[in-house]
């Protein structure tokens, strides 16, 4: 009983751990610094193939910071593991809808983890210097996944979920885990399932945006 009572007393460290070290990265979309690339993270479609809820409020944020120029390029990263789900494409038509350049917008096919599309965003897009874009419960775990993979890593948390309850509860209760999870990550820093090759898209972007 006393190592299952240990467990469950030291289960939510990674957690704290992850929330306090990257507080002082952890912005509203007024304030965040510019960056130049604008990370999104996948979050599912519905049955129609559109974003979901999550998924269209991380959208709506990488839009308003397009627009308010505090951004250049959105790079979308999400699962097309299948050729019947195309997460990026989704994205990257919501995006465009929302008045985002369809040549500003960058897509990641394999982002299928956190640490998968911090690391790919590095690895293969040459991304050093980001906004990663989430849910606010997801935010710290997002941000310090992406700070370990050797991007210079700011963050903004849709607070869109905080009005519903036991959404909120239960995305804060799922990062529990969740973090334990990313903590080996960050300890072990595994190579993702698709690591290349590079792909010069945000480059590109980059060299072609104002």
């Amino acid at each position: 009983m006393a190592v299952v009572a240990g467990l469950v007393v030291l289960l939510p460290v990674p957690a704290v751990w992850m929330s306090v070290s990257t507080a002082g990265q952890r912005y509203s979309a007024d304030d965040v610094p510019h960056r130049p690339v604008t990370l999104v993270l996948g979050a599912g479609l519905e049955e129609d193939g559109t974003p979901s809820r999550f998924l269209a409020a991380r959208l709506d944020i990488a839009a308003e910071l397009h627009a308010a120029g505090k951004t250049r390029v959105v790079l979308v990263s999400g699962d097309n593991s299948a050729e019947s789900y195309d997460e990026t494409g989704a994205m990257r038509d919501y995006l465009v809808r929302a008045g985002v350049p369809g040549d500003r917008v960058v897509a990641d096919h394999a982002g299928f983890s956190t640490w998968e599309s911090c690391a790919r965003a590095r690895d293969v897009f040459g991304v050093d210097s980001a906004t990663v874009v989430t849910q606010r419960f997801h935010l710290p775990r997002a941000v310090r996944l992406c700070r370990t993979a050797g991007i210079d890593t700011v963050g903004v948390g849709d607070p869109s979920g905080q009005r519903r309850l036991p959404t909120t509860v239960y995305g804060y209760a799922r990062e529990i885990p969740a973090a334990v999870k990313a903590t080996a990550s960050v300890l072990l820093q595994p190579e993702p399932t698709f690591p290349g090759p590079e792909e010069d898209g945000v480059e590109d972007a980059l060299e072609s945006a104002p």
